[in-house]
């Protein structure tokens, strides 16, 4: 999978993208992330991109010049499968959105900073709009770091154990139940003794059991959308296992 990241701040994204799990998709080659800076497409020598917001009032705009000169490059070399602009507008960013995406195969990311862009290059290039939350930061990298690093982690042999990404949270719509790991004691506090059996589906019903608990308590909201198999109990001798759903 192929990511394009137009910016004005590339350096802002380096660090992000550069390290752990995303940079090791990079080095795997089953990921691609390329940065491209605005300003090698500025209008004049001084390395103009923004101006004046029309109409009056604070803050600059990113002008359409330098970002159309910039999709146009990348859209005359490969076609793309969306053309996604990071914005507080767009509609909020979660699991199900980066399943999806991890399907596709040239995606550009585009960055607002300081006001935004020329609505005109939202009309004319962009496909999909994301957000982050709801709130404001200086520009778009940070948002386009998320979302490239939610993606790529999906992406088949990434991750040294193909389930890992299968129980997060989220991908169920439940949170994730509690993790333990050595030593068995700690403080006074032991991990769950169910952990410690060795009995399969005895360990996968409490985690379930866990993750729904879990998932009541700190996020009902999205007990919603789940199924209503999900909350029967297993038939004795039987895992009842988590409910998937497409991406």
């Amino acid at each position: 999978m192929r990511f394009d990241i137009v910016t004005c701040q590339p350096e802002l994204l380096r660090s992000p993208l550069g390290y752990s799990i995303v940079q090791r998709a990079q080095d795997k080659g089953l990921a691609e992330i390329h940065l491209h800076d605005l300003r090698q497409f500025a209008i004049n020598k001084h390395g103009q991109i923004d101006d004046y917001v029309f109409g009056g009032g604070a803050g600059m705009v990113l002008r359409p010049e330098p970002i159309a000169a910039c999709l146009d490059g990348l859209l005359a070399q490969r076609p793309y499968d969306a053309i996604i602009y990071l914005t507080p507008d767009g509609p909020t960013f979660n699991q199900r959105t980066a399943n999806r995406l991890s399907l596709l195969q040239n995606v550009i990311l585009l960055c607002g900073h300081y006001k935004g862009v020329d609505e005109r290059i939202r009309e004319e290039y962009v496909t999909e709009e994301i957000s982050i939350g709801d709130f404001v930061l200086s520009g778009g990298e940070l948002g386009a770091a998320v979302v490239a690093d939610a993606v790529v982690r999906l992406l088949p042999g990434v991750l040294g154990n193909e389930e890992s990404a299968l129980s997060d949270s989220f991908q169920d719509n439940l949170l994730a139940p509690p993790v333990y790991t050595r030593p068995a004691e700690w403080r006074g506090r032991a991990v769950p003794a169910v952990l410690l059996s060795g009995d399969t589906p005895r360990v996968e019903d409490w985690r379930q059991e866990q993750a729904l608990e879990r998932t009541r308590q700190r996020r009902p909201d999205l007990l919603a959308d789940l199924p209503a198999e999900a909350f029967e109990a297993p038939r004795p001798g039987r895992s009842r296992r988590k409910p998937r759903k497409n991406p």
